[in-house]
């Protein structure tokens, strides 16, 4: 099995639920190991445009990079991702951002995430998920955090709705035990 991060965005409609239902789809098809908290960045490149809500998801799965990435884009479909412009507005995006230490460069399918460590809305959730977790090229995650500011300067927000029930369990679904703590969660009401 290999351990996968997947860095998620939306700035479009009902942002929670874009997350929640992209959550939902991703764990119907690879399953979900653990969630990070949800943030709010400032959009890079295209500015005039509404601000996101970002998390990351780790996955341990069977399937290969391009199988991957390929379910990544069939869950973007289906929640309506539509591709006007780089960087443009959009109700989902789902990135490859690591697949264990592997580098790849291949058509249409670059792993470690090419600008994934400019990113704070990228690199704060993934050092949250995996404090000592190091990039296979440039190295510990944390140290780039404390190096400097990066671009999409990363607030945390928390989560609404349905989305809440999987952040708050930092696992996979709204009711399979401890969350990334280790701890029991009571069931909200």
């Amino acid at each position: 099995m290999a351990t996968a991060y997947l860095g998620l965005g939306s700035n479009l409609g009902d942002r929670d639920a874009n997350l929640a239902r992209a959550l939902e789809l991703l764990d119907e098809r690879v399953g979900i190991d653990a969630v990070s908290s949800v943030y709010e960045s400032e959009p890079v490149g295209y500015t005039a445009q509404p601000e996101f809500l970002n998390l990351v998801v780790r996955v341990r799965t069977a399937v290969a990079p391009r199988e991957l990435l390929r379910t990544l884009q069939e869950v973007e479909h289906a929640l309506g991702r539509e591709r006007h412009f780089r960087n443009a507005p959009r109700v989902i995006d789902i990135d490859l951002l690591l697949y264990d230490q592997q580098i790849l460069n291949e058509p249409g399918l670059t792993v470690p995430h090419p600008r994934m460590l400019e990113r704070d809305f990228v690199v704060r959730p993934l050092v949250e998920l995996e404090p000592e977790l190091r990039h296979p090229a440039e190295g510990s995650l944390a140290e780039r955090l404390r190096g400097g500011p990066l671009s999409g300067a990363a607030t945390p927000r928390p989560a609404r709705g349905p989305l809440a029930h999987w952040v708050l369990r930092g696992r996979a679904g709204p009711d399979r035990g401890p969350n990334a703590g280790g701890q029991a969660l009571e069931e909200d009401t």
